[in-house]
């Protein structure tokens, strides 16, 4: 009988197997680890967010990341403290082949680990959930799940595989958005076109003409619009002198910045920074309610939907709005139709829906103001900084704290003023207890009421900061002892649906709570407790305070 000899051998590829796989946690005890192997190493961010220094670079990584690094790579693991940073490290080997090949045939090296280069993919939770099963499952206790094992990791393999042949083709493909991409990110370099023409794959002569048909500029518009919007968000932030902006947005001097500034726009830089600024655009509606409080309507809002919540102090009527889910070409094109002035948005909701600023900065300058790393007064200030109309924004501040006190003394003489408030908030993936922020700032920050001592602990550390953090349900008690009085807000899934709260009420970690036995719990309509921005703010105090003072 001749000798059957398998595909895979006689392909001479090789074969891939675990060599070891390790739960890493960074903590304010341990907030570093350091990765060198031998092998390759696949590592996959489970929870938090962090840093991998790897030489002179640093990585972003976010929950959801995966990294591969080449064998050998001398890399470091930094979590982005407070939040723990909870990660996988896979070690890879390749298995080569050497039975039923001729003598000394050449057998093909791993694609994964022939490569020198780090490779960050973002956001892939499949690939994080397959390790983690693989971590869970590092022992089986029988062949069915060692071979289920062998069937993931080699799914898996099968996956980073796809991503590199994906990049490689992309990367091979001659295209207008690889150059401009590149204008885009090194717009303050030197650039020639044949610069340009070669990264589109085009010859020089033929670049321009594609890249006007493409843009609607020509290059050299682009670059200038690219430098000037520039300089603009580095005036409005006030990030240096003049001849410092000039050097940082490609420029040899400030006269040579305040040629093209004036050309591009018709005024002096020191008079941009004296003017007030009209044609406003967003990203995402919470900013839009900074605007509106500010007395200037958004031009335009880029959202998820055109719904928007009318308040007392806010009209949108008129706003024009684009979605989110629309590419960077199309919110250009409907962008420089309005002829925008300026484009507000938080590098968060930038990265959530695959934008930056570097796309956008074409049409006008791009001022991003942090969405989670301060409160919404710090918003307000930044944006009406931005706008020039800060004495606007302090004189709402300055009344709105007088509010605040007025219904602080109001809560003090209630006997609800003496209890501490635990917030818990059900969502589809889970219970949260709340901190400063959403709901909890106007019952924790607005009218110093107690929250439970765990809460409080993160409050005083984090500031506003701290949004919220997760519960088991065998923790609820954790967060509402005997003197809280509970308030809870449901979050519907994608489909409108509460279902799934259902657990949550039904469970006896609910009924035992104290607060619930005594009836001290209110159920809190998301809409009007969760928006985070000074019109909700304020009308969410006065409901508070409407709340507290209606107890017996």
């Amino acid at each position: 009988m001749d000798k059957v000899v398998p595909e895979w051998v006689e392909s001479r590829f090789p074969l891939y197997a675990v060599s070891s796989i390790h739960s890493l946690y960074c903590t304010s005890n341990l907030p570093e680890h350091n990765m060198i192997d031998e092998l390759t190493v696949l590592v996959a961010i489970a929870a938090g967010k962090g840093t991998l220094r790897i030489d002179e670079r640093a990585y972003k990584l976010e929950t959801g990341s995966i990294i591969v690094l080449p064998a050998h790579a001398d890399a470091v693991l930094v979590a982005e403290l407070p939040q723990p940073l909870h990660a996988y490290k896979l070690v890879i080997r390749g298995v080569e082949q050497h039975s039923g090949s001729a003598a000394g045939a050449m057998m093909r090296s791993s694609e994964i680990a022939s490569t020198a280069a780090v490779q960050i993919y973002a956001d892939e939770p499949g690939i994080v959930a397959d390790i983690e099963e693989l971590y869970t499952h590092r022992l089986p206790v029988s062949e069915m799940r060692h071979v289920q094992n062998q069937i993931i990791f080699h799914q898996l393999i099968y996956r980073i595989l796809e991503r590199q042949n994906t990049e490689l083709e992309s990367d091979e493909q001659p295209s207008m958005e690889r150059s401009i991409a590149y204008l885009e990110h090194h717009f303050a370099e030197k650039i020639t076109r044949e610069q340009l023409a070669k990264a589109a794959g085009v010859s020089t002569s033929h670049f321009s003409v594609l890249f006007k048909q493409h843009t609607g500029f020509s290059p050299s518009e682009y670059l200038s619009r690219l430098r000037v919007h520039r300089a603009k968000e580095l005036l409005i932030s006030g990030s240096g002198t003049l001849r410092e902006i000039a050097l940082k947005v490609g420029y040899k001097d400030e006269f040579y910045l305040s040629r093209r500034f004036k050309q591009h726009t018709g005024i002096s830089p020191s008079d941009f920074t004296r003017g007030k600024v009209q044609q406003v655009a967003v990203l995402l509606a919470p900013y839009a309610s900074h605007l509106l409080l500010l007395g200037l309507a958004p031009t335009v809002t880029i959202t998820e939907t055109s719904e928007y919540v009318h308040t007392v102090e806010s009209d949108p009527q008129g706003m024009n709005f684009i979605d989110i889910r629309s590419s960077a070409e199309q919110m250009k094109t409907v962008l420089l139709s309005r002829q925008v002035e300026l484009i507000i948005a938080a590098t968060e909701h930038l990265r959530e829906y695959g934008l930056n600023a570097e796309q956008l900065r074409v049409v006008a300058p791009v001022v991003e103001i942090a969405w989670m790393e301060m409160g919404w007064k710090e918003h307000l200030r930044l944006i009406a900084r931005a706008i020039q109309r800060s004495e606007r924004a302090e004189q709402w501040l300055a009344e709105f704290e007088q509010e605040e006190q007025q219904a602080r003394q109001q809560i003090r003489n209630n006997p609800a003023g003496e209890e501490i408030i635990s917030i818990f908030v059900i969502k589809p993936e889970g219970v949260f207890v709340y901190g400063a922020r959403n709901v909890g700032y106007v019952f924790y920050r607005s009218l110093g009421l107690r929250p439970p001592a765990l809460i409080e602990a993160e409050i005083r550390k984090q500031g506003d900061q701290f949004h919220s953090v997760p519960v088991e349900l065998s923790e609820l008690d954790l967060y509402a002892g005997s003197q809280a009085r509970i308030l809870v807000i449901v979050y519907p899934d994608e489909k409108g649906n509460t279902v799934h709260s259902e657990q949550f009420f039904e469970s006896s970690y609910w009924s035992g709570l104290s607060a619930v036995k005594q009836k001290k719990v209110d159920v809190l309509h998301v809409d009007d407790w969760v928006p985070y921005n000074p019109v909700s703010v304020r009308l969410q105090l006065q409901r508070a305070v409407d709340l507290l003072t209606s107890y017996q």
